[in-house]
This record gives structure tokens, C-alpha cells and sequence, in this order.
């Protein structure tokens, strides 16, 4: 699969739903021996087993959007341990799995797949025109 967003989280921007500077925003690492993705049809982190979820950031910082392209500070995932990790998905969250927008999954990175040895994971966003993702 390549990298590409949620239908139901590019609706939730055309909606209003979704404010990508004002919300938290967050990734979780996944396992895809766990997590099949469906992007037409999973709407919310509850749609992600807990399982394949090995990491969760924090709030993303230095949130940006120009012209359609989304772009935030690098993300440091802590000490992180379990499962093999092939994607990351970012998403809106708002405490409740079964509420938490999911808008884009990553599978096509530098450093994926990862393995996790107990140490951090830090994600570096590309820095050319498309930065995160772009709408």
C-alpha cells in the first residue's frame, strides 16, 4: 500500500470536522500483522486493534497548513517497545478510540519497517512540497 489518507477523515476536514492546527492531533505506530487498512471504510482509532498499536506520540507542536499541506514539528516516540512497526496513522484525537478521527496512514518512510528495541522512534516529515500530507 502507499501512503494516502482517510476518505472519512478528508470528509471530516471538508466538514469543519477536523481542524488541523486547533485539534490534538497524534500518530500511533502500528503492526500490520495486526491492522489491515481499509481507507474506505475505518473512521476511528477503535478501528485499529489495540494490539497493533505499539506507540502513541504526543500532541503533535508546530502544527502548519498552507495552501492544502500539512505539516507539524518531528514527532520523538519514548522508549518504545513491542511488535515490529510497518506504518503510522495520524490522527484527531479526542480521548475516546471510538471518536478518534484517523486521517492518514503511513506505510512508505525512511526508517519503516522498524523494529523496536526499547529506545525512541523519532519520525522526521518530509521537508519538500507535500511536507506530511496534502489535501
Amino acid at each position: 500500500m502507499a501512503n494516502a489518507l482517510y476518505d472519512t477523515g478528508r470528509a471530516a476536514f471538508l466538514n469543519a470536522d477536523v481542524d488541523w492546527t486547533a485539534d490534538n492531533i497524534k500518530a500511533v505506530l502500528v503492526d500490520t500483522a495486526l491492522y489491515t487498512v481499509n481507507l474506505t471504510t475505518d473512521d476511528f482509532l477503535a478501528d485499529i486493534a489495540v494490539g497493533a498499536r505499539i506507540a502513541t506520540s504526543g500532541n503533535f507542536a508546530g502544527k502548519t497548513s498552507t495552501a492544502g499541506v500539512a505539516d507539524a514539528t518531528d514527532v520523538t516516540f519514548s522508549a518504545v517497545t513491542g511488535a515490529s512497526v510497518e506504518a503510522l496513522v495520524i490522527y484527531k484525537d479526542t480521548g475516546v478510540a471510538g471518536t478518534s478521527q484517523l486521517i492518514a496512514y503511513i506505510d512508505t518512510a525512511t526508517g519503516l519497517p522498524v523494529t523496536p528495541s526499547g529506545g525512541d522512534i523519532t519520525v522526521v516529515w518530509d521537508n519538500g512540497a507535500n511536507k506530511i500530507f496534502k489535501l
